[in-house]
């Protein structure tokens, strides 16, 4: 199986996320399915189904956080010696000369690309359009808009 790429944020919050689900989440529900069956007959129970709902959630969350963080590939930016070469990790300053606009955006793994944190995803068409270009460059991305013209104003890796 490949390897997906995740920067050493990513996976952290990752570990602390499935931490929280085992040492916390997992307790709190079994506590309540057990609370649950106090009640009574479990076919008309809403209390117990509820909670069962939720287990399930639970342990296919922790299922799928547990396959993820066996086949990452923990990438830290900041070990990177690329110069000023956009690649996995880097944080990006752009120049939209189509709106006149100056953008932030991190290249991160699919599982932790947030745009509203300013993080896009490594298999998105707006970071392929960036990968390998470096500081002055100009970058096409095909948006539904139309195309957008980006000038790599700043690379950097933190």
């Amino acid at each position: 199986m490949d390897k997906i790429p995740m920067t050493l944020h990513g996976a952290e919050m990752l570990r602390l996320e499935l931490a929280e689900l085992k040492q916390v989440k997992r307790p709190a529900v079994i506590k309540a399915i057990s609370e649950a069956r106090e009640h009574g007959d479990l076919k008309e129970n809403a209390e117990y189904h509820a909670a069962r709902e939720q287990q399930s959630f639970i342990e296919g969350r922790i299922q799928d956080i547990e396959s993820k963080l066996a086949i990452v590939q923990v990438i830290d930016p900041t070990t990177l010696a690329v110069g000023d070469k956009i690649v996995f990790g880097a944080t990006v300053t752009l120049y939209d000369t189509n709106k006149d606009e100056e953008l932030v955006y991190q290249i991160v793994g699919d599982e932790e690309a947030d745009i509203k944190e300013g993080k896009i995803s490594i298999s998105s068409p707006f970071a392929r359009a960036l990968i390998g270009k470096r500081v002055d460059d100009l970058a096409e991305v095909k948006a539904p808009g139309g195309v957008r013209e980006l000038e790599i104003v700043k690379v950097a890796y933190i």
